[in-house]
């Protein structure tokens, strides 16, 4: 009978990881697809394309922390650099839609930017005024 070792579990888990990562990145791109404008689609290329990117990158992480013996800061920064930067930049896309006038959709319920812009504008009229 053949015995299971822990490092086979450790590889079978970090391998689940991984296709987990991937199937997450695969929603991501089927969102960007199926979502009808872009502050949908830039959801979902946030969210979920940023969550299965880390996912991937802790799981390389994790593999050559444990079986090569060897922390790889090169990975590290990547998941930083990812988990700070891919949100924001979504966030910047959609303020950027927004403003440039992109229509939202038109089942869309709620619009909180426009009327803290229109206060916004508001207030810095009255600051050129003065």
């Amino acid at each position: 009978m053949n015995e299971v070792t822990m490092s086979e579990i450790g590889e079978l888990i970090i391998g689940l990881f991984v296709l987990f990562g991937a199937l997450l990145s695969a929603i991501s791109a089927f969102g960007l697809i199926r979502l009808p404008d872009v502050y949908l689609r830039s959801h979902a290329a946030t969210k979920s394309s940023t969550l299965g990117v880390l996912i991937i990158l802790l799981s390389a992480f994790l593999y050559f922390m444990f079986y090569v013996d060897h922390v790889s800061a090169k990975l590290l920064l990547g998941i930083i650099f990812v988990f700070i930067t891919a949100p924001v930049a979504g966030h910047l896309n959609g303020r950027a839609a927004y403003r440039s006038g992109v229509p939202l959709w038109e089942k869309s319920t709620l619009d909180d930017l426009g009327p803290a812009l229109k206060k916004a504008q508001k207030n810095s009229k009255r600051q050129d005024m003065n």
